[in-house]
């Protein structure tokens, strides 16, 4: 609770103290009406002077000069009456900082799920100084490539990758994932991350303003910055609403009496004027103003605890709304890491094959070859290799314990005049052959595989009603098929530049019935950024996604797990239900009250309900906005 907070709730007692005790020590008169104005002003003066303010700044009129009009009127017509009946004004005022406080509070516990990243960023970073003593400095001023010491306890300040140390990382804080993950020597670390157990030594790759947590507090500046259209809605609204309100309830108080004049009754003006105070009471139209930016920012805030940061509340109502999913292949449903998927020896085990083929491919930078050594862990095993031989376009030759062996594509067996094998030719991925000398060895799969969650995706997002997935991606037609026919994907384009996919989504786009429908456009890399921006909602993968994707996209899944998205689209659901719920809710009791009001059934009691009460309720409905239910 902040300290605004606990001020106001402590004016609501002392105010609540000083009506009981008038209540219990009688007083008339003069002396009640001063008595009654204390408790008045303790809990009243700040929407007294924002009233005040508004008139003389000559701003819209607002919830805040409704309050003040009516309350002061009551409090003007139980002084003329002389029956010192002041108990429903203070009481209104009361019960509408009551409301006001709540609305206070939620908003608070909202903000505060949000602001728990604003902690990511470490406020210094360690080095080693030459005689082995830790020097704290302003991340600002550590250069990309200097080693910073991160102990255990503490917050990965920048961007790296560990070269001395064993630990575990927490990385709840960025991706909402509870589970900490395992670092070695080799490993990518981002900065936000607590270190939890062993000291670790980390090489940094980025500058401090370009790590992952500052630009994840960036975005978090931005995510009250855009308001949705129902927000914009509700603001034009109630300036418009307001006005002739205040101007409805000048007629209730005016015209009536006038009438009966006319016909000769007596004008009665004190009970129009009164009916005319509750009608004031009735039309605030606060319940609204306040309920609908809660919700949407109540579900901003459960989204950030699951890891997906949406940054502004029209794209909750977009998300709300996908029915056409489309997604980059490489990083986003698979892997983007190649790994090998199949060995087929010819005359000997795997071990062995695996065994010739990573020493033949000891020395490669390429993505394959990478994989080749990664499959077989014991490369460094002091086996000789020499007369390494890149073959451009066919593969690599060389020396291992005197054996020439040939690892490469079909050409390069062709070109040895070896016969070679090709069952493997339908499975998904790159098929790596080795041969000895005119011997043919065997062959290796080798393939980008998909994410374990990604078939669970394409189902989750089925389920929720969306009507098409597509797959973009610059790969080959054989791989994109193959992840496509895997995952159950309903179309996909391949062999895509960046041009060719805006292209494509604005084909996509055009088929969409605007207002009602949406599309999402998926992806990590940089040059996904350009289709990302023209989506209807545009999500880039955070962890590991490029800097250009995560600034040009509306949604950040902050742990790479596609199966995020179709949480997204509940959470985004759910809270557009609320904002829903709580629009009919308050406009049909309003409109209810204002009629018995009107006719002088409805008194200053079904006013308070039908303001404050419905302002209470509606906030606390709100509220459920922040935490996930059933999400469906």
């Amino acid at each position: 609770m902040s300290a605004k907070q606990k001020r106001n709730l402590l004016r609501i007692i002392i105010a609540v103290a000083l009506i009981v005790a008038l209540h219990l020590i009688p007083t008339e008169g003069a002396t009640r009406f001063l008595c009654y104005m204390l408790p008045y002003f303790v809990v009243g003066y700040d929407v007294l002077f924002k009233a005040a303010r508004g008139l003389w700044k000559r701003q819209p009129l607002d919830e805040n000069l409704l309050m003040t009009i009516a309350t002061l009127g009551a409090i003007a017509l139980a002084f003329t009456a002389g029956d010192g009946d002041y108990d429903e004004a203070v009481e209104v005022m009361l019960l509408y900082q009551i409301g006001e406080w709540f609305q206070s509070y939620a908003v608070g516990r909202s903000r505060r799920n949000i602001s728990e990243l604003m902690d990511v960023c470490p406020d210094y970073a360690e080095i080693e100084s030459p005689s082995g003593e830790l020097e704290k400095v302003d991340p600002d001023d550590v250069a990309i490539g200097t080693t910073i010491v991160v102990r255990p306890g503490e917050r990965v300040p920048i961007d790296g990758v560990v070269t001395d140390g064993v630990s575990t990382l927490n990385l709840a804080a960025l991706t909402g994932e509870s589970r900490p993950k395992q670092v070695e020597p080799g490993d990518e670390i981002v900065s936000g991350s607590i270190n939890l157990v062993g000291l670790l030594r980390v090489r940094t790759t980025k500058e401090f303003g370009e790590s992952t947590a500052t630009k994840i507090l960036e975005l978090i500046e931005d995510v009250g910055a855009k308001k949705s259209r129902s927000e914009d809605f509700i603001t034009k609204f109630a300036r418009v609403y307001t006005p002739i309100v205040v101007c409805a309830a000048l007629a209730v108080a005016i015209l009536p009496p006038i009438a009966l004049s006319i016909f000769g009754n007596a004008p009665a003006w004190n009970v129009w004027t009164y009916r005319a105070l509750t009608f004031l009471v009735i039309s605030c139209p606060c319940a609204l103003v306040i309920s609908i930016p809660l919700s949407f920012f109540a579900g901003i805030g459960c989204a950030s605890r699951r890891g997906i940061l949406v940054k502004g509340s029209p794209y909750i109502e977009s998300l709300a709304k996908i029915r056409t999913a489309v997604f980059d292949k490489t990083g986003t449903l698979t892997k983007g890491v190649f790994e090998v998927v199949a060995v087929h020896p010819e005359e000997f085990d795997e071990t062995e094959l695996l065994h010739l083929t990573a020493h033949v491919e000891r020395y490669s930078t390429h993505p394959i070859a990478v994989a080749l050594r990664a499959a077989y862990l014991k490369e460094k095993d002091g086996c000789s290799v020499e007369k390494v031989e890149e073959l451009p376009g066919r593969g690599v030759k060389a020396c291992v314990n005197g054996r020439t062996i040939y690892v490469g594509n079909g050409k390069l067996m062709d070109e040895i005049g070896v016969e070679w094998r090709d069952e493997c030719h339908r499975k998904s991925g790159v098929v790596v052959h080795v041969a000895e000398q005119g011997r043919y060895l065997g062959h290796v799969v080798v393939s980008d595989v998909v994410k374990p969650n990604a078939e669970e995706t394409i189902a989750a997002l089925r389920r929720l009603g969306v009507k098409k997935t597509v797959i973009f991606t610059g790969d080959g037609r054989d791989a994109a098929d193959r992840v496509a026919q895997e995952l159950k994907i309903d179309a996909v384009y391949s062999e895509l530049l960046p041009g060719d996919k805006v292209a494509k989504l604005e084909e996509l786009l055009a088929q969409e019935r605007p207002g009602k429908e949406t599309l999402a456009f998926v992806g990590d890399g940089m040059n996904d950024a350009p289709v990302i921006t023209r989506a209807d909602v545009g999500v880039a993968m955070g962890a590991i996604g490029s800097a250009a994707a995560i600034e040009a996209a509306d949604v950040v899944l902050m742990d790479d797990d596609p199966l995020k998205i179709a949480t997204a689209i509940r959470i985004a659901r759910r809270c557009i239900r609320i904002v829903k719920e709580n629009i009919w809710f308050t406009i049909g009791v309003k409109v209810a009250c204002l009629a018995l009001g009107a006719a002088g059934i409805a008194g200053m009691g079904a006013a308070i309900f039908a303001d404050v009460g419905v302002m209470i309720l509606a906030v606390l409905n709100s509220i459920r906005a922040l935490y996930p239910g059933r999400l469906n």
